[in-house]
C-alpha cells in the first residue's frame, strides 16, 4: 500500500515571529523568549535546540520539504527541510510589484497600502509555490512526506490580480461595526497602541469599502491558490492516506475598534481558522478555543510519531474525534514579554505586565465591547481564568536586525546544521 503522507497548508495573512516559532517549536513565547519579529528560535537559550516540527518528522522518516512562507520572514530554519523551494534560506518566490507606491495614492501609511495588479495568477509568488508542491504530489515518493506550503498575498500589502479585485464592489462590502466610546473602558496603554490615525484617515477619504475589497480580492486569490492544491491532492496517489492541516498564524483588524493590523489580544487579531482533515475522522465542526501550539503534537499523534515531552501543547485528536466533548484548556495567546490572553468557551481575560486587565462574555458580547474586568461579580472568574496564564515570562531573547546582520544568522544556521 501507500505510505503514509502529510500535507500542510500554511494559510496567512499576516507575519508573527512568535506564533511562527511557537507553533513550529511546540514552546510557548514565555518559555523561549521570542516575542516579536527580530527574534529568530535559533537565537533564542531555549530555542537553540529545540527539535521543531518538521525535524521531528524528518527523524520519523519523512521526506520534509515545501514552499512558501512558514518561517517569519528572514528567518527560515534551513536544519528543519531535507529540501526547500526557491532553497532553505530563501522561503517565498518573489512576485509582481506594482508600478508605482503607494497604489492607492494614500501617502505617508506605511505598509497599508492596496491596488490592483494587471497581472497573470501565474506571476504571482504564491501561485509559483503552490506549483512546487503540486510537483511533489504527482512524483513517487518512497518515504511519507511532510509536505508545506505558506502563502503571503494576504500580507500588506494588498495587490490582487485584476480577476479577483473584480469580484468586489467597495461600495457594497458590509462594513465592521464600531461604536462611540468603545476604547474608553480599555487601559491607557492600550489605547495608545491602537492604529486610530490610519483609521481616521481612511474614514477621512472615504477609503474604508477600497481596503476592505483589496483585501478581500487577495483571500480569494489565496483560496483559489489553496483550491490548486486540493485538486492536486485529490488527483494523484496520495489522495486517500493523507493528512491535511490549513490554518493562518494570527487575526486581522480591518478597522474594528477603530485598529488596523494585527498586534493586539483582543478577539479579532488572534482567532483564526483551524482546519485539520485525517483519514479515518469524521467531519464536524468545533466551537472549543484551542492554541495554534496544538498543531505540533496533534499532528504527531495522528502520524504515530513519539510524544516529546517537552512540547506545551496537547494534541487535539480527542476533539477530532469528538467535536463535542468537554475540553479544560482554554487557548492562551502571548503578544510582547508579560502580556497574555485567555479564551475559554465563553471569557477573554486579559492581563498586561503592568497589571491591568480586560474581560469579555462572549455569551453576550462577541464583539467586545464592554470590559467588566473591573465588576466586582467578576472576580471568580478572573481567577479562574488566571490559573492558565504562564507562570514564568522568560526574558525577551536576542534580536537580530535585518539586513545589517543577515550574514550573521546564515551564519549560525549553517554552524548549526554542520553541528548536528
Amino acid at each position: 500500500g501507500l505510505l503514509p503522507a502529510i500535507t500542510f497548508v500554511f494559510s496567512r495573512n499576516g507575519c508573527d515571529a512568535a506564533v511562527h516559532q511557537c507553533l513550529m517549536s511546540g514552546l510557548r513565547p514565555s518559555t523561549t523568549g521570542v516575542y516579536g519579529n527580530r527574534q529568530p528560535l535559533r537565537f533564542s537559550e531555549a530555542g537553540r535546540d529545540a527539535v521543531t516540527l518538521p525535524q521531528h518528522f524528518r527523524a520519523g522518516g519523512y521526506l520534509t520539504t515545501g514552499s512558501g512562507k512558514v518561517y517569519h520572514g528572514k528567518f527560515s530554519d534551513p536544519m528543519s527541510w531535507d529540501s526547500y523551494d526557491p532553497s532553505p534560506f530563501a522561503q517565498t518566490h518573489p512576485g509582481p510589484r506594482p508600478p508605482r507606491t503607494p497604489l492607492n495614492g494614500m501617502a505617508g501609511m506605511g505598509n497599508v497600502d492596496w491596488g490592483t495588479l494587471d497581472v497573470a495568477d501565474g506571476e504571482m509568488g504564491d501561485y509559483k509555490s503552490v506549483t512546487y508542491c503540486l510537483e511533489q504530489l504527482q512524483q513517487g515518493h518512497d518515504r511519507p512526506f511532510f509536505l508545506t506550503c505558506g502563502f503571503t498575498t494576504t500580507h500588506l500589502t494588498w495587490y490582487a490580480p485584476r480577476n479577483y479585485a473584480e469580484l468586489y464592489d467597495p461600495d457594497t462590502i458590509v462594513l465592521p461595526e464600531v461604536i462611540e466610546g468603545d476604547l474608553e473602558d480599555v487601559p491607557e496603554g492600550v489605547r495608545n497602541r491602537v492604529n486610530w490615525r490610519v483609521h481616521q484617515r481612511i474614514l477621512e477619504e472615504d477609503r474604508w469599502g477600497d481596503a476592505l475589497a483589496a483585501y478581500l480580492a487577495c483571500m480569494s486569490f489565496v483560496d483559489a491558490q489553496v483550491g490548486r492544491l486540493l485538486e492536486g491532492l485529490e488527483n494523484s496517489a496520495y489522495a486517500r492516506n493523507t493528512i491535511v492541516a490549513l490554518w493562518a498564524d494570527h487575526g486581522w483588524h480591518l478597522g474594528e475598534k477603530r485598529h488596523w493590523k494585527k498586534s493586539t489580544l483582543w478577539e479579532e487579531a488572534t482567532r483564526v481558522p483551524l482546519l485539520i482533515s485525517a483519514p479515518g475522522l469524521p467531519a464536524g465542526r468545533c466551537e472549543t478555543p484551542v492554541g495554534l501550539i496544538d498543531v505540533y503534537p496533534t499532528l504527531a499523534t495522528l502520524c504515530g510519531l513519539p510524544e516529546r515531552p517537552e512540547l506545551e501543547g496537547q494534541s487535539l485528536v480527542p476533539l477530532l474525534e469528538d467535536p463535542d466533548r468537554a475540553w479544560e484548556r482554554p487557548a492562551v495567546t502571548t503578544h510582547g514579554r508579560g502580556n497574555h490572553a485567555v479564551r475559554s468557551c465563553r471569557w477573554r481575560y486579559i492581563r498586561y505586565r503592568d497589571g491591568s486587565e480586560e474581560l469579555y462574555d462572549h455569551s453576550r458580547d462577541e464583539m467586545e465591547w464592554t470590559n467588566i474586568a473591573d465588576d466586582p461579580a467578576c472576580a471568580a472568574v478572573k481567577q479562574e481564568l488566571s490559573r492558565w496564564l504562564p507562570e514564568t515570562n522568560a526574558p525577551d531573547s536576542e534580536a537580530v536586525v535585518w539586513p545589517d546582520d543577515a550574514e550573521k544568522y546564515r551564519a549560525r544556521m549553517e554552524a548549526m546544521m554542520q553541528s548536528t
